[in-house]
């Protein structure tokens, strides 16, 4: 069986209440069931980690390449300036799939630049929570491929 850990970065915590318009109404409790949901059809493992620190996300990037054939990762803002979490999935030898429930290119400029894509095997944005279902699908389905 596969194990897959979900990271969520920086205000993803505040989902239904953070700009609804754009990230939805489902709460980030909702989210994370429905992620739990889709992992036991898929007949996989899944951990879902949330946190606004990023040093914690490196730590969470760290031990996963002991435990885990692949990450989610929806790394928030971190996406676009960070650094030490691209390096961090660099340093790491488990495919990482880049995450956002939005369209990150329809919106503002900055975030048209990710810093992480690079060193990740792949990237969704704009399908809303699915995003992570369709991610997750890539790591079990197609990790040979990727």
């Amino acid at each position: 069986m596969k194990k897959i850990l979900v990271i969520n970065g920086p205000n993803l915590n505040l989902l239904g209440e953070r700009e609804p318009g754009i990230y939805g109404d489902d709460t980030y409790e909702t989210l994370c069931s429905k992620i739990m949901d889709k992992a036991e059809n898929m007949e996989i493992k899944c951990e879902i980690f949330q946190s606004n620190h990023e040093g914690a996300i490196i730590d969470k990037l760290h031990s996963a390449r002991l435990s885990c054939d692949g990450v989610v990762l929806n790394a928030g803002a971190f996406t676009h300036y960070s650094y030490a979490v691209r390096d961090a999935i660099a340093a790491i030898r488990i495919p990482v799939v880049e995450v956002h429930i939005s369209n990150v290119f329809a919106r503002d400029e900055f975030r048209k630049n990710s810093v992480i894509a690079p060193v990740c095997k792949g990237s969704i944005s704009g399908f809303g929570l699915a995003s992570y279902f369709m991610a997750m699908d890539a790591l079990v389905n197609y990790n040979d491929e990727i």
